[in-house]
């Protein structure tokens, strides 16, 4: 019976030494160290966030407008009178050149107008009127504008004469104020459109030049001028 029960122990240790070595042993998987570093560096705590610099984000410069210029047009005149640039604008209406008249004011000269202020009340300023024109002075009432109910003592082309009439009536005894008066001079221009102006060559202007004394030709911007119509 001894000899049976050793059989048997001997037999089990077999089988255990057996099992085991038919049974694989499972590695355990571990993440790469660089792995977790990297993952470790990625991590920070909002405190931590605050106190890193900020980044500075480069603006692209803002594109700039382009400078559109205003276009230019070919302008035929310079007429005195708006029936001469009537008759330019027709005859080039007739030759298929779409055009229009136009008016140009340039400042030409001034103009010195002296004048005595408005008084209280229209009979105060008509009793005025009386005493210079009992002095021999030409005067008149102005009826309308800022300066209505004041006196008019004369519009002059020259400072001079103007300062000399005011001099004549400080010595009277009245203070007489002086306004500039800006005179403009009105010319007429025919306006030619930008699609007809290749139509315009040498070879017209010269014709409308003798058929219009007087006749010039300018390049200006389309809208510089207002319609004379």
């Amino acid at each position: 019976m001894r000899w049976l029960f050793l059989l048997l122990l001997v037999l089990n240790l077999f089988y255990y030494v057996w099992h085991q070595q038919q049974t694989p042993l499972r590695a355990k998987e571990v993440p790469p160290m660089l792995l977790y570093q990297g993952a470790k560096e990625d991590i920070r705590l909002l405190s931590e966030s605050d106190k890193l610099p900020a980044r500075r984000l480069t603006q692209a410069p803002a594109e700039r407008a382009p400078n559109i210029e205003p276009e230019a047009c070919l302008f035929l005149g310079g007429f005195e009178e708006e029936a001469t640039g009537k008759a330019v604008e027709q005859r080039l209406l007739s030759l298929d050149v779409h055009s229009e008249l136009r008016a140009i004011d340039a400042p030409a000269s001034v103009d010195y107008w002296v004048y005595l202020a408005p008084l209280a009340s229209r009979e105060a300023s008509i009793r005025q009127l009386k005493e210079l024109q009992a002095r021999h002075i030409d005067s008149y009432i102005i009826t309308q504008g800022d300066l209505v109910n004041g006196i008019s003592l004369g519009i002059f082309p020259r400072s001079e004469s103007a300062e000399a009439v005011m001099q004549r009536l400080m010595d009277a005894g009245y203070e007489p104020l002086m306004r500039e008066l800006p005179r403009a001079h009105r010319s007429y221009w025919v306006r030619v459109a930008p699609g007809s102006r290749r139509l315009v060559d040498d070879e017209m202007l010269r014709k409308l030049a003798v058929d219009f004394s007087g006749l010039h030709h300018q390049i200006m911007p389309c809208e510089s001028v207002a319609s004379a119509r």
